[in-house]
């Protein structure tokens, strides 16, 4: 599988690729009337926690993350990310008290993300039809599977004993809740405010993950979705 990585370069994707988007639409406004009866109330609850206290389930959440991506570096031949997110990991779950704390970032290692959707990119696997998931939200078909291959990635939710591997999913959907309070503006302005919101969601997705991937120029960057507590 690694010798995959190898293979040539990925083809580089423009515009869109939609033949789905009566379907992608249906599942948009389904996905928009969940946040506007769940996802945005949970939020808004979420905003009464101490921000130390949201920034420390972000911390957890993100380290128990990091072995998924570690598996994603390995996949890809990236031995610089693997190494890097492997100590960061061991510094954040010994001195960081399980990830609540994020010493490895002021020791210089921050988290370098990766997913299975950037290793079959890496391995020349094409972007596929635009789609738009039940709850994940956007996706390509590439990004769809990896999805899917990811959730059984982590290789701790094989090795932490019951209960103690519910914390992955648990700690990530705090996490997720956390985020969407803290970029609510954004958020808002793009599924309520604009003209359609549809149509401005696929293309800042495809556009920002294309950057991700190496396939845009920087300055045509923007991520609606970008942490602003990230230094």
């Amino acid at each position: 599988m690694l010798s995959l990585a190898a293979c040539g370069q990925p083809q580089v994707e423009q515009g869109f690729d939609d033949p789905y988007e009566a379907q992608n639409r249906a599942v948009h406004e389904i996905n928009r009337s969940i946040d506007r009866a769940i996802l945005r109330p949970a939020s808004k609850g979420y905003s009464v926690i101490p921000e130390p206290v949201q920034r420390g389930i972000g911390n957890f959440a993100d380290n128990l993350d990091l072995p998924g991506s570690i598996v994603n570096d390995v996949l890809q031949a990236n031995v610089d990310d693997a190494a890097s997110n492997f100590t960061r990991f061991l510094i954040n779950t010994t001195l960081g008290l399980g990830g609540v704390f994020d010493p490895a970032t002021s020791f210089g290692l921050h988290a370098r993300d990766s997913d299975f959707g950037e290793t079959l990119y890496v391995w020349g696997a094409a972007e596929g039809h635009y789609v738009e998931l039940p709850l994940m939200g956007p996706s390509t078909k590439r990004d769809a599977i990896g999805r899917i291959v990811d959730l059984f990635a982590n290789p701790l939710g094989y090795i932490l004993p019951k209960p103690e591997r519910y914390a992955i999913p648990l700690s990530g959907a705090a996490s997720k809740v956390g985020d969407r309070y803290r970029l609510r503006g954004t958020i808002d302005s793009i599924l309520y405010d604009s003209a359609d919101s549809y149509a401005q969601l696929r293309l800042l997705y495809l556009e920002n993950r294309r950057f991700e991937l190496g396939n845009a120029p920087a300055d045509d960057y923007f991520d609606p979705y970008e942490d602003p507590y990230a230094e």
